[in-house]
């Protein structure tokens, strides 16, 4: 007997014919030539049963015979009746697995009330070989990502199905809407029930926006309505020139939902989206119409908490900033309670133990336009930080990380200070900053049973240490820079032979040595040391730093003299993060000797021989809320110092006559007061797009008039930034547009800037931010001036420039960057700073 099951149909038969073969036809033996088949014709209404007295597997060549016949479900010595439904049920239980084109079953035998059983089993052919056509190689690669293609795997209507499916979404989200694929299947003439597929595709044109009509929208204009969906956008919008036009359906979902939050925050809660239309306007171009039910506009009435015993209902109302009469703006009112960032609900319960808080705004009455809104809070108890881990510190010791952590086992659990958690992590320079900033940077586990929290912080180590090759064109000369620095250095290792890997790290330390020179004209060694926690356990910084420099009049290399000027210095500080006006603030104090000998020194300086002395006591005070160092998106940083030496004119005779005093006995003691104000703040425009703002200031003053200006410490304003080397001190201040040092005034063949101001605003927006490489474009504007006296200071009087720049930080030498400026205004006998490059290797602006 034979039942056949190709497509799954089972058919009412009255009579079924029974075939039986004298000779079994199994896996091992072969039928005979002399095969007798005997023909039974059977009742259909009277089924006999059998015993099975075995059952085989025929046909297959791949899959394995034991699984199918678990499959069946059959075993010898089971009852079954023929003809039945369970001979059925079995093939379409096989024909569900979808690895066979054909089954069918065979009575081999029946002998003394025992069937002897065949299941015959076609295998769907096997792919040889998977290929596509009309599609780019990075497209191949990309589709064979996708589709996970196996060779040999088998070939079904599924398959071929889904495949396709998935190669048309592929196209469609690069914006290719009309894709079509089909399939090419050739049998392949080598091995026997093998094929060749094909997938065969036609992108077409690739399918872009034009217009975006708007019909029932009374109340807001059609322009609102486009601009408040992010990603579709039309072509015929000129305010969509820079974005893409391309119709996505995942965002076009998304957007739907942003234009009813658009009518939403107007006061219409019943706007809806009656239908939408795609059509296509000519090949490659689609419109989209929405007809919109705008309803009517509704006002906030009464609001009422319940449920809150920790805050009254005023205090989260001051919060909540929502009065009588205020239009129903529902987006506005869940971003003040969970998410705005100026201050929301939630946040003031989670920043003081209320892990578990949770509130739901309920419309308990609507009349007419007004709605009563029952703000319905779960504040449950408060919940401590029980176990605090970090993962991933490969090279920094785990109590270097976890000092910089507020959140401690027993505290109090706090929203706030787990971000600000992250944020310290991340300015430690360590870490990856882009991985603290990801969904992925912490877990956190609560236990509501208990109420305790559970925090661990996922961490990628980067490599912060640097190798140095820095050049920079100043002083009409170029200047070589060779220098390494240690960012997480650690001393107390330096005797572990274990460590040396190539130098030791780990504690958080840094150690930098620098080595300039062009020749014999400019030489320079500094070398500098920073332990960020001095006694372990406060942030309290301790910095030491020595430095030499010498220059002389031979501006070849070649050439050799005895004119010199050399500088020694040292300088030693202690930096301490303050507990007020709030943590953020940290108050820095220096102590510093410089010694300036100059011997037959007649080149920009106001004397040629002798000896100066600059001891110095400088103090700042700076706020640095900055959420990472490498690509700011928020937060800002201020800063106010102060540098001053002693009054020692104020000691001598007030008749001192110093233009009698030759240059070397005036200036022996160099005296001065040196005021710095710096303002930077970023704010994200977008995710990723953000501006930067700053705001410079410095003034170097005198204690006496008589004795005047110090020919030290000044400003030396214009250019990249960069310095060929740094003359008595000098602090160079880049202004791109204009050549270097272009904007500092001379008085007596000397750099003379003894007041600057500076003000830049950059647009800077991401190209990549990677572990391996950070990089970033941006557009700037840019205005400054120096003067050499206070008493001509103007801060409307600058030299403007703007252009454009990119940035590259690569993890072994640190920031490379250039810049095309233009600068907008006469600088000397020029009429223009004009066209300028700016060329700049391991140094930020």
């Amino acid at each position: 007997m034979r039942f056949h099951s190709q497509r799954l149909q089972m058919k009412s038969l009255a009579l079924i014919s029974l075939l039986i073969f004298l000779t079994p036809f199994t896996n091992q033996a072969k039928a005979q030539d002399s095969t007798i088949i005997r023909t039974t014709q059977v009742d259909y209404n009277k089924p006999q049963k059998y015993e099975v007295g075995g059952i085989v597997v025929s046909g297959v060549k791949y899959n394995n015979i034991e699984t199918i016949l678990s499959l069946t479900g059959i075993q010898v010595g089971d009852k079954i009746e023929i003809p039945s439904e369970d001979l059925s049920s079995v093939i379409k239980r096989i024909w569900l697995q979808r690895w066979f084109s054909e089954i069918s079953f065979y009575v081999d035998s029946i002998s003394n009330g025992k069937v002897y059983l065949n299941l015959y089993l076609q295998e769907r052919p096997r792919v040889l070989k998977w290929d596509f056509e009309g599609v780019k190689s990075t497209e191949r690669s990309e589709l064979q990502d996708r589709l996970k293609f196996k060779r040999a795997s088998e070939l079904s209507d599924y398959i071929e199905r889904s495949s396709c499916e998935i190669i048309r979404k592929y196209y469609v989200e690069k914006g290719f809407l009309q894709t079509e694929v089909t399939t090419k299947i050739v049998q392949d003439t080598t091995i026997r029930n093998t094929v060749r597929v094909t997938f065969v595709v036609d992108r077409k044109s690739k399918v872009k926006i034009q217009d975006i009509i708007f019909e029932g929208n009374e109340n807001i204009k059609a322009s609102k309505l486009a601009g408040s969906m992010k990603k579709t956008k039309a072509k015929s919008n000129i305010l969509n020139f820079f974005s893409s036009k391309k119709f996505n359906e995942k965002e076009y979902e998304n957007d739907k939902r942003s234009l009813i939050e658009t009518y939403n925050e107007r006061g219409y809660r019943d706007a809806r989206i009656v239908k939408d239309s795609i059509y296509y306007i000519s090949e490659g171009r689609m419109g989209i119409k929405f007809l919109i039910d705008e309803g009517q506009k509704y006002y906030f009435r009464k609001i009422t908490w319940t449920g809150n015993s920790k805050y009254s209902g005023d205090a989260l109302n001051s919060i909540l900033r929502i009065k009588k009469g205020d239009i129903y703006d529902v987006v506005s009112m869940e971003e003040r309670l969970t998410r705005d960032e100026k201050g929301n609900v939630s946040k003031l319960y989670t920043d003081n133990g209320y892990l578990f808080f949770n509130v739901s705004p309920v419309e308990v009455c609507v009349d007419k336009d007004s709605v009563d809104v029952e703000m319905r809070i779960y504040e449950g108890k408060p919940a401590t930080f029980n176990r605090v881990t970090i993962n991933g510190n490969s090279v920094t010791n785990e109590r270097i990380a976890r000092r910089e952590l507020y959140t401690k086992p027993g505290y109090l659990y706090s929203q706030s200070d787990i971000e600000r958690s992250l944020r310290e992590l991340s300015n430690m320079g360590h870490f990856e900053p882009e991985k603290l900033q990801s969904a992925d940077a912490i877990n956190i586990i609560p236990n509501q049973q208990n109420n305790t929290v559970d925090i661990a912080y996922n961490v990628v180590e980067k490599s912060n240490s640097q190798f140095e090759i820095a050049g920079g064109w100043g002083g009409n000369t170029f200047v070589g820079t060779l220098g390494v620095s240690f960012n997480n250095f650690s001393v107390k290792r330096i005797f572990d032979k274990r460590a040396w890997r190539p130098v030791p790290l780990g504690d958080g330390q840094q150690l930098a040595l620098k080595f300039q020179t062009n020749g014999t004209y400019y030489t320079a060694l500094t070398a500098s040391f920073v332990e960020p926690w001095l006694f372990g356990n406060k942030p309290t910084s301790l910095s030491i730093s020595a430095y030499y420099t010498r220059q002389t009049n031979s501006y070849y290399f070649y050439q050799n003299s005895n004119e010199t000027m050399e500088v020694y210095g040292a300088a030693i500080g202690i930096g301490k993060r303050l507990k007020w006006p709030d943590n953020w603030f940290v108050l820095y104090n220096e102590l510093s000797l410089q010694s300036y000998r100059l011997h037959d020194w007649d080149y920009y300086f106001i004397f040629s021989n002798g000896t100066s002395h600059n001891f110095s006591y400088k103090v700042s005070l700076q706020r640095n809320s900055v959420d990472q160092p490498v690509y700011p998106r928020s937060g800002s940083d201020y800063q106010i110092g102060l540098q001053l030496t002693p009054p020692y004119s104020l000691f001598r005779d007030k008749d001192t006559d110093y233009q009698s005093m030759e240059d070397s006995e005036r200036y022996k003691w160099i005296e001065y007061h040196k005021w710095t104000l710096k303002g930077t703040q970023y704010t994200a425009l977008t995710k990723d797009l953000v501006l930067m703002t700053r705001a410079h200031f410095g003034y170097l003053g005198f204690y006496s008039r008589k004795l005047g200006y110090s020919p030290f410490e000044g400003y030396v304003v214009g250019g990249d930034g960069m310095s060929g080397y740094s003359t008595y001190g000098t602090e160079v201040i880049g202004l791109r547009g204009y050549s270097n040092s272009s904007l500092t005034p001379l008085v007596n063949n000397a750099y003379a800037g003894n007041v600057y101001d500076k003000f830049s605003v950059e647009l800077r927006y991401p190209v990549v931010l990677q572990a391996q490489s950070t990089i970033y474009a941006l557009a700037f504007l840019e205005g400054g001036n120096s003067w050499s006296d206070i008493r001509d200071f103007n801060p409307f009087s600058i030299k403007r420039s703007a252009g454009v720049g990119v940035r590259v930080l690569l993890p072994i030498v640190g920031m490379l960057g250039i810049d095309w400026g233009y600068g907008f205004d006469p600088v000397g006998s020029e009429k223009k700073g004009g066209s300028n490059f700016h060329f700049v290797i391991g140094q930020q602006f």
